[in-house]
């Protein structure tokens, strides 16, 4: 969730995406109205800590005596990867005192402290309760990250931290313009994710065209095998393999038509065929019995458990659900499968983004300590350790040497490999939160999976929903430059 967001599970210590920004817990996600409330000005702040002095080892100028508060999304991911990286600050900083804390209840926790003008320094503003971005950044709420991008790397002084990063991630945290108000550190590779051993159990393959995913999912049911299973109380879930279908089949140019809010975007055939292909799914009793009422963990586990064939999920679910993933699984993800030879993106075209998505409040006490923080996370060090613990590449474009890969992650790898610059990235789930998970998700997708809707009534439901986001004038809207 997106981050997110990308999920990550609430009580599992799980990840309650979504990012999967949210994904999950318990409802979608918060009001507009709360989180408008949540970003709004209010409170007299906190005093601003002296700046320190620049140095070759303190490019930013953060202040060695100033406390730093970090408050950390407890999802998927865990919190050892973040500890590790602040002890790395307090020994280079051996004079302040770090606050670090750890929760799936960002929003309300957090919305306090905003009204109040007391935020932490940095804040990992991922799961159930994540902030929404777009109204942080409209009601002017977050530190513009360009001075972190500009400053040396953790690793080398002749580069800058933005040079290290990988393709999209500077982009990701831009609304309008030049600043850069998010940085998302994970990168998460979304599609559809399977098990190997189970494919050739069937003596099949990937399916790469719809009919291709019919016919296998027909002989799965013959084994008592269900096709497809998702998170079906989270159904924001089902874009992360619906989405880069329909750029696949209608080019990336349908996929910005729709995050722009254009008047018909949802109407395009491209979306049409897509709807109608996973409704298909519904229609053919090929999705698990049971799964609209099942939420994230519920879903990966039936999967897991080897009950369905197919789960749309980003790659945070390897380290979410290590638990019940058999060790002979032959855990693996692939780009969705399209329609036929007719479609405007190759097989492979996937969407793939930066996840888990870091802020500095701009009211932050110690905003230049929170950018040092995440300019050690972004070191080489830091990245692999984050790699190497929870199955997952970060931002950072490297840390992946000397590390044995999990299956996962280096079937996500391959799949990167094999989309090159076929690579989506939707920004409806950070650009709108509200209306991508409560709406479009839970009340259009969602009814549509359950059979509640056809597709033709789903799309004249989300039609309605994004042209009555675009009217609102009290949402900052944003655009594909």
């Amino acid at each position: 969730m997106g981050s997110t967001a990308h999920h990550r599970a609430e009580g599992v210590g799980r990840r309650d995406l979504i990012k999967r920004s949210a994904a999950l817990g318990l409802v979608a996600t918060p009001g507009m109205g709360l989180l408008s409330a949540c970003a709004s000005s209010g409170g007299d702040g906190q005093e601003k800590a002296e700046q320190g002095k620049k140095t070759a080892k303190n490019p930013l100028g953060v202040n060695d005596t100033a406390g730093l508060e970090f408050v950390l999304f407890d999802g998927g991911f865990g919190k050892e990867y973040a500890e590790d990286a602040v002890k790395i600050y307090e020994h280079d900083f051996p004079k302040a005192k770090v606050k670090f804390a750890a929760t799936q209840k960002i929003q309300s926790t957090l919305q306090p402290r905003f009204n109040q003008g007391t935020p932490p320094d940095l804040i990992d503003n991922s799961g159930a309760e994540q902030m929404d971005m777009g109204v942080l950044v409209g009601k002017n709420q977050l530190t513009d990250l360009t001075a972190l991008l500009d400053a040396p790397s953790y690793d080398d002084p002749k580069k800058k931290v933005r040079d290290t990063l990988r393709p999209g991630i500077v982009q990701m945290g831009q609304f309008d313009g030049d600043p850069v108000w998010i940085l998302y550190y994970a990168y998460t590779v979304y599609g559809v994710w399977y098990s190997q051993k189970a494919l050739d159990s069937l003596d099949a393959a990937y399916p790469e065209t719809w009919d291709d995913m019919l016919a296998l999912c027909a002989k799965a049911k013959k084994k008592g095998i269900a096709g497809w299973t998702y998170a079906g109380k989270y159904p924001y879930y089902i874009p992360f393999s619906l989405y880069p279908m329909i750029g696949k089949v209608g080019g990336r140019e349908v996929l910005d038509a729709i995050d722009n809010l254009e008047p018909n975007a949802w109407k395009h055939p491209a979306v049409k065929a897509c709807f109608e292909a996973y409704y298909e799914l519904y229609k053919k009793g090929y999705i698990l019995q049971g799964t609209p009422g099942l939420d994230h963990i519920q879903s990966q586990t039936a999967w897991a458990k080897g009950k369905a064939l197919f789960l749309p999920n980003g790659s945070w679910v390897e380290n979410e659900s290590a638990n019940v993933i058999p060790s002979d699984f032959g855990l693996a993800v692939s780009a969705p499968s399209g329609l036929d030879s007719s479609d405007k993106l190759p097989f492979g075209t996937i969407w793939a983004s930066g996840g888990e998505p870091f802020i500095v409040p701009a009211k932050a006490k110690n905003a230049e300590g929170g950018m040092e923080q995440l300019r050690i996370m972004l070191s080489e060090a830091s990245s692999k350790n984050f790699t190497a613990k929870v199955k997952s590449l970060t931002a950072f474009n490297g840390g992946t040497s000397g590390i044995t890969l999990t299956p996962g992650l280096k079937s996500g790898v391959a799949a990167l490999e094999k989309a090159g610059s076929n690579v989506v990235n939707p920004r409806l789930q950070d650009w709108y939160v509200q209306l991508q998970k409560e709406k479009i998700g839970v009340s259009g997708l969602g009814e549509m999976m359950a059979g509640r809707l056809t597709p033709a009534e789903a799309i004249k439901k989300i039609q309605a929903f994004a042209d009555e986001a675009a009217k609102d004038s009290s949402i900052k809207h944003y655009k594909h430059q």
